[in-house]
């Protein structure tokens, strides 16, 4: 179509313009501003406040937001090979975290986030051992206690719901029941109260087994927690190495046991009974483990055994070590790592 460019007919157009693109500014603001607060969240949502926490202890006087559910996690990084000569670098991470421990106050988080990185680099037998030592004291005090320190990502505060159970809230953050009650001195699942707050942890949490040197190195996420001596099997029926997952329904306290050899049954208050204060079933993901059922994490009657290989395959632990696995590994998300 042609354009008529008569000089009055300009005139007018660019005054009925200028009048169309004020009205048009206007409609696209409100529209805007309709947009954000009927459309910019799913209907029935709220938008989140910060939750303050009254109930549980924290290393400032600031507000705890509650936490949101964790993404399920990727089994952690297994260390590299030792170093004959100390890691500059590693030394220098560590310096720092020591400065950070000795500060007024204390940056716990900062400490832990250099300890973790060091345990990723190649390094000497002597620095991973400090590191693994220093990260073992440092969860006594970040995990398991009731304190929460501020920019921490793996523990926070959360208000209970009306008719909440706490084993509910342990599945939403991926973490077994049992650690909650510990870390709130919680008697009884059953005594949580509504509107109570409380310390969570955003897990899961993995297990590394190494039998070169028969330990078990726990981890939340990625991070390092802490390490447990541990007994393995005896030649001919060695530990398959491999990625394991916690069998879902597979925990167990004390559960009746009939020996695949023998074809004898034990039961938990037999005096001879052989599987010590917990079991923990595994189902194999890959590897060598790949598909293998009937093993677990479990106690022992013969703590002498821990450290050797002198199971029919399974990972054996000291009684009060297997009780504390157990309150950590979260069965159908905690995943157990067996490597040399």
């Amino acid at each position: 179509m042609a354009l008529y460019h008569s000089h009055s007919y300009s005139r007018r157009g660019r005054r009925t313009q200028m009048w169309l693109y004020s009205i048009s500014a206007l409609v696209i603001i409100v529209a805007v501003i309709y947009g954000y607060r009927h459309f910019g969240k799913t209907k029935g949502e709220k938008l989140p406040l910060p939750a303050v926490n009254t109930n549980v202890e924290t290393a400032t006087e600031s507000a705890v937001v509650e936490p949101t559910v964790p993404a399920p996690e990727a089994m952690t990084t297994i260390p590299p090979e030792l170093t004959t000569e100390p890691n500059p670098k590693a030394a220098e991470l560590i310096s720092e975290a020591e400065t950070a421990l000795n500060a007024k106050p204390a940056r716990i988080i900062d400490a832990r986030t250099r300890l973790n990185e060091v345990l990723l680099m190649h390094i000497s037998g002597q620095q991973r051992a400090f590191v693994k030592e220093r990260l073992s004291q440092l969860s006594d005090k970040w995990l398991f206690s009731r304190t929460i320190f501020p920019q921490d990502e793996l523990c926070g505060s959360y208000k209970v719901k009306p008719g909440e159970m706490l084993s509910a809230i342990g599945k939403r953050f991926k973490v077994p029941h049992e650690i909650l009650m510990e870390i709130n001195n919680i008697p009884a699942a059953e005594a949580l109260q509504a509107s109570e707050t409380i310390k969570i942890i955003n897990g899961p949490f993995h297990a590394i087994v190494h039998r070169s040197t028969f330990t078990m190195d726990v981890y939340l996420q990625n991070t390092f927690v802490r390490s447990f001596p541990v007994g393995l099997g005896k030649p001919g029926m060695e530990t398959p190495t491999g990625l394991w997952l916690v069998k879902p329904g597979g925990k167990l306290i004390s559960p009746t046991w009939t020996d695949p050899i023998s074809g004898k049954t034990y039961e938990a208050e037999d005096p001879d009974y052989p599987l010590g204060s917990r079991w923990i079933g595994l189902e194999g993901i890959s590897g060598q483990a790949k598909g293998r059922t009937g093993f677990a994490i479990h106690g022992t009657k013969s703590p002498e055994e821990i450290g050797t290989a002198g199971s029919q395959g399974c990972i054996r632990l000291h009684n009060g070590d297997a009780i504390l696995v157990y309150n950590l590994l979260m069965p159908g998300f905690s995943k157990v790592q067996v490597v040399e």
